[in-house]
């Protein structure tokens, strides 16, 4: 069982925040003109073909044990209906916004952390705090411009919260690798047949369309990109607990607008940019904490 690296923890959930939303914004560019589950199924069918290796020849048994097989097919259920939630959350929300309510994630991992034992220090506390009222600035104007949609990202952050706990509990005795390649297993035993079941009921957000070269290169761009993000949030988890790298996932929201800025022409304003800087200022201010105390 390798033992905690909080720096090495804290460098894997960088580059996820990094490379996060470059797929996120993949998705975004593909917009309404690809259904939902043809997107879903491209990220995890990436996932499934790039990190397959001796899954089932010779390390099967490292996940299909009894005591993790019931935890890695809950964390593949949990990671599939996050990310469905996001997806759909992108196509009504601007990229920078959609992560930064998401952000509440932290604060709650922190609270959970709090009740089973895995605690942050009262300072980690206070800065997640702030930035939760961060995010609770960008859901405000969010909710006015477009409505119930703007409360997905805070679903996905009560799933990813579920999600990353249960990485940290199997992810020291499952190669990160083996456990990614594990869930696109699961994802797709689940996606498939919904596509089968879209095809006959002609459900649009169910069914598979033709795509051109360049929307074939974005569903491949997204899959490898989402892939790469959450194998180094499994390494991160490897090394560190939740509670100690959710914090740094505030980095997350900068990339975030850069990309949205770079791709879109679309920054946020008013309410939300003060909202914004506040989660962001909270999560750097998390960050150097952590760093300073680290072993």
């Amino acid at each position: 069982m390798p033992k905690d690296n909080t720096r090495l923890g804290l460098l894997m959930m960088i580059g996820f925040c990094v490379l996060a939303p470059a797929s996120d914004a993949l998705v975004k560019i593909l917009g309404d003109g690809i259904p939902l589950l043809q997107v879903l199924i491209a990220r995890f069918m990436a996932q499934l073909l790039l990190l397959r290796r001796n899954l089932w020849i010779s390390r099967h048994y490292t996940w299909m044990r009894a005591d993790r097989i019931g935890l890695v097919i809950l964390r593949s259920v949990l990671h599939l209906v996050a990310i469905a939630f996001f997806f759909l959350s992108l196509r009504y929300l601007p990229l920078a916004d959609a992560i930064a309510i998401a952000y509440v994630l932290p604060f709650l991992i922190l609270a959970v952390g709090w009740f089973t034992g895995d605690r942050a220090s009262p300072l980690t506390l206070g800065l997640c705090l702030l930035g939760f009222v961060g995010t609770l600035m960008v859901v405000q104007p969010s909710f006015a411009d477009v409505g119930w949609p703007a409360l997905l990202p805070i679903v996905v952050a009560v799933l990813f919260t579920g999600f990353m706990f249960i990485t940290r509990k199997i992810s020291k005795h499952i190669e990160p690798i083996d456990l990614q390649a594990a869930n696109g297993v699961c994802a797709m035993v689940i996606l498939l047949p919904i596509a089968l079941v879209g095809k006959s009921l002609e459900i649009p957000m169910l069914m598979m369309v033709p795509v051109s070269n360049v929307e074939l290169l974005y569903l491949i761009g997204l899959g490898v990109l989402g892939t790469l993000a959450h194998l180094m949030m499994t390494w991160a988890l490897r090394f560190a607990s939740a509670p100690t790298v959710a914090p740094v996932q505030y980095l997350e929201i900068p990339f975030a607008a850069l990309y949205g800025w770079l791709i879109f022409k679309d920054l946020p304003n008013g309410l939300s940019a003060i909202g914004i800087v506040v989660t962001i200022t909270a999560g750097l201010l998390v960050l150097r904490y952590s760093k300073a105390s680290a072993p």
